[in-house]
């Protein structure tokens, strides 16, 4: 069964923005080359937060892309950059990526807050504002 994967991160000072955009990059180059994946988005929410969505043919697929590349290099780097940081995942019968409204209510549910060194006093309840649906950009695989 395909797995989804979403995260949520907040960048808590602007200084950090640069890395976490050239990171950013580097990780979509990789996720698009990644085996098993079968799609996802990006969405740019409001001060500083950033999700992404992503399918996998399952929780193998998701491991091999998280334990290696950018994605292994960019994650030391979110626990002093990030103030809220959470993620969930889940199984779903198809491959079709839910849309953010799914995935935020997922999240609120299901979802954990990961580590962060700095955390902001919302960042353990997950008690983020709804996320603004506008900017969200398809990531397709290679």
């Amino acid at each position: 069964m395909p797995l989804v994967s979403v995260t949520r991160l907040r960048i808590r000072s602007w200084r950090f923005m640069p890395r976490f955009v050239l990171h950013t990059m580097r990780t979509l180059r990789q996720v698009r080359g990644s085996t098993g994946f079968k799609g996802g988005a990006l969405l740019p929410d409001r001060r500083r937060a950033f999700w992404t969505l992503t399918v996998w043919d399952d929780a193998a697929a998701m491991k091999r892309y998280m334990t290696g590349g950018a994605h292994l290099k960019a994650m030391p780097l979110l626990l002093d950059w990030c103030d809220e940081a959470s993620v969930a995942h889940w199984t779903q019968d198809t491959a079709a990526a839910p849309d953010w409204i799914e995935a935020d209510r997922r999240m609120r549910e299901d979802g954990r807050a990961s580590k962060v060194r700095h955390p902001a006093p919302t960042h353990k309840g997950l008690d983020y504002a709804a996320p603004r649906l506008s900017r969200s950009v398809a990531i397709q695989p290679d």
